[in-house]
C-alpha cells in the first residue's frame, strides 16, 4: 500500500508541475487577446493574416485581430482589432499590413497620426495599405517586370 501511495503522490505532483509550466508558458508567450476598444480598417488584401495575429506600434503589441469579413459590395477585406485600452490612437492613423519575415505570418502595423480626434470605440480607419505578396516583388525583381 506504500509503493501505491508513494506513486500516487508522484503522479500528482507532476500533474501540478505540468499545469503549473503551461500557465506560465502561456503568460509568458503573449498569445491571450487584448482587452480594450475595438477598431476596423479596410484593406484591398490581406494576405495570410488571421484572427489572433498582433496589432503593433513601433513593433510593440498593442492589440490584436479579432476578426475578417469580406465587404460583399467592393469585396475588400474589412479586419476588426481589439486594441488596449491604454492605447488612444488618432483618427488619421495609418494602418497597413506587414510581414514578420520571407518565412513568417502577417501582422497589423499602426503608424499614429497627428489628428487631435481619437478613434473610439468602432470606428474605421481610412488610411489602410493591404498586404504586399513578396513572392511577387521577388520574382518582378528577378525576372523582369519593373519600371523606374
Amino acid at each position: 500500500m506504500g509503493a501505491k501511495t508513494l506513486e500516487t503522490l508522484v503522479g500528482a505532483v507532476v500533474v501540478i508541475v505540468a499545469v503549473c509550466f503551461f500557465i506560465f508558458a502561456y503568460n509568458k508567450a503573449d498569445v491571450a487577446g487584448v482587452k480594450g476598444y475595438s477598431v476596423r480598417a479596410e484593406f484591398n488584401s490581406i494576405g495570410g493574416l488571421k484572427s489572433g495575429d498582433d496589432v503593433r506600434i513601433a513593433g510593440i503589441k498593442v492589440g490584436t485581430v479579432s476578426g475578417m469579413e469580406l465587404d460583399p459590395d467592393w469585396y475588400s477585406a474589412i479586419v476588426s482589432m481589439n486594441i488596449d485600452d491604454k492605447i488612444s490612437l488618432s483618427q488619421d492613423t495609418f494602418v497597413s499590413i506587414s510581414s514578420e519575415s520571407l518565412l513568417g505570418g502577417n501582422y497589423v502595423s499602426m503608424q499614429p497620426g497627428g489628428s487631435a480626434d481619437l478613434a473610439q470605440d468602432g470606428y474605421i480607419f481610412q488610411h489602410t495599405q493591404g498586404a504586399v505578396d513578396l513572392m511577387d516583388v521577388i520574382s518582378r525583381a528577378m525576372f523582369g517586370g519593373v519600371s523606374n
